[in-house]
C-alpha cells in the first residue's frame, strides 16, 4: 500500500510498534516458516498491490496515481499477454477473479471496477464504502480488506457487501494483500510489515504469523517497497509472493515452525 514516502517512513515504525504489540505474551499466535522452492524475476517498475493465479495466467494488479495497470501473463513463461492502465488519479489496488469476472479495488476513490479476464477489458464498475486495499474469492464470496484489522465479504456480481469479521487477535493489524487458500483460509500481507498472517475468515481468529524478513536480501532492498503480493499456486501447496518495486517474485511453501 502506497501513502507516500514520508507517510511510509512512519508507517514503517508505527507498523512494527503495532505487530510488536500485537504479538505479545496475551495473544501467542503459532508460527509457520517460509521455505522458498524457486525464483522467477519481477518487473521492478511494478508497485505490486494484488496478485492472483487462475487458468495458467498470472494477474497483477499495481497502484500509484497515474500509473496503475492490471497485467495478464502466462504462469508458465512470464510472457505478457495483456495490459490496462488506470486514468489517474485513480490509484490500482488489491484484485480477484470471481467467476468471469476479474475485479480491481481503487484506494481513495471507493469504485470497484468490473474487468473481462481474458482481455481487462473494463465491463462495469461498483461502489463502495471506506479504503480499498486487498481482495480474494472464494466459495461464492469476495473477502476485502480496507486497511483496518477487519474482512468484509461481499457479492461476487453485485459487490454489495454481505458481512464482516474482526480479527479476535493482533487488533491493530493493517490487513492488505489477501489470498483466498484453497484450505479455507485466509493469508493476508499486515502493512507495512514483513508479517504475512493466516485467518480463519469465519471467526477472525488468527490461526499463524509468517515472518517474511529476510525474504528478500538487504543487498536487494534498495528503491523497494513494502512487501505486498501473495497468490496460491492452484493444486499446490506453494505460494508465490512479491513486494513492491521487488526484483524477484518467491514461490514459497508455509511449513510449521
Amino acid at each position: 500500500m502506497k501513502r507516500n514516502r514520508r507517510r511510509l517512513a512512519t508507517g514503517v515504525l508505527v507498523g512494527l510498534l503495532v505487530v510488536a504489540g500485537c504479538d505479545a505474551t496475551e495473544n501467542p499466535t503459532p508460527r509457520m516458516n517460509i521455505e522458498v522452492v524457486g525464483t522467477r524475476p519481477h518487473d521492478r517498475q511494478a508497485f505490486t498491490q494484488g496478485l492472483e493465479v487462475g487458468g495458467g495466467i498470472l494477474y497483477e494488479g499495481t497502484g500509484l496515481a497515474g500509473a496503475s495497470t492490471v497485467r495478464a501473463s502466462l504462469l508458465a513463461t512470464g510472457e505478457e499477454l495483456a495490459r490496462v492502465e488506470l486514468p489517474a488519479p485513480y490509484f490500482g489496488e488489491g484484485i480477484a477473479i470471481a467467476g468471469a469476472t476479474l475485479w480491481q479495488l481503487t484506494w481513495h476513490d471507493g469504485v470497484a471496477i468490473a474487468r473481462d479476464p481474458a482481455t481487462l477489458a473494463e465491463r462495469g464498475r461498483a461502489s463502495y464504502d471506506g479504503e480499498g486495499w486487498g481482495l480474494c474469492s472464494r466459495d461464492g464470496r469476495l473477502v476485502m480488506s480496507d486497511g483496518t484489522d477487519r474482512l468484509t465479504f461481499r457479492d461476487p456480481v453485485t459487490f454489495a457487501p454481505t458481512g464482516s469479521v474482526a480479527l479476535t487477535s493482533w487488533n491493530n493489524a493493517r490487513l492488505n494483500e489477501l489470498e483466498c487458500a484453497a484450505d479455507g483460509s485466509v493469508y493476508a500481507n499486515a502493512w507495512p510489515t514483513d508479517t504475512i498472517l493466516r485467518i480463519d475468515p469465519e471467526s477472525g481468529h488468527v490461526l499463524a504469523a509468517i515472518e517474511a524478513a529476510g525474504l528478500l536480501p538487504a543487498t536487494a532492498r534498495a528503491g523497494t517497497d513494502a512487501l505486498n503480493g501473495i497468490a496460491q499456486l492452484p493444486g499446490t501447496d506453494r505460494f508465490l509472493i512479491t513486494g513492491k518495486n521487488w526484483p524477484t517474485m518467491f514461490e514459497v511453501r508455509f511449513t510449521p515452525a
